[in-house]
């Protein structure tokens, strides 16, 4: 008999029944239940929410150097 046979499983589920009540089981579930579509929910609006494109405005590079910029030098500390 491992953990997973179904004896196991009856047993834990009736210690649980009895710690915690029927009623506190079954509003735990519902609360679980409330979460799960919470995140459905929010997941399918960050879907839809998604912006479009970052290449709105397009940045210009300048590959000119400066004229008034130093080299660097090579024996740096």
């Amino acid at each position: 008999m491992g953990f997973g046979s179904p004896i196991h499983w009856i047993v834990l589920l009736l210690v649980v029944v009895l710690l915690f009540g029927s009623g506190r089981v079954s509003s735990l579930m519902g609360d679980v239940a409330k979460g799960i579509k919470s995140f459905r929910k929010g997941m399918a609006e960050d879907d839809e929410a998604k912006p479009q494109s970052r290449i709105d405005t397009p940045r210009v590079v300048d590959a000119a150097p400066e004229r008034d910029a130093r080299p660097v030098s090579e024996d740096r500390p």
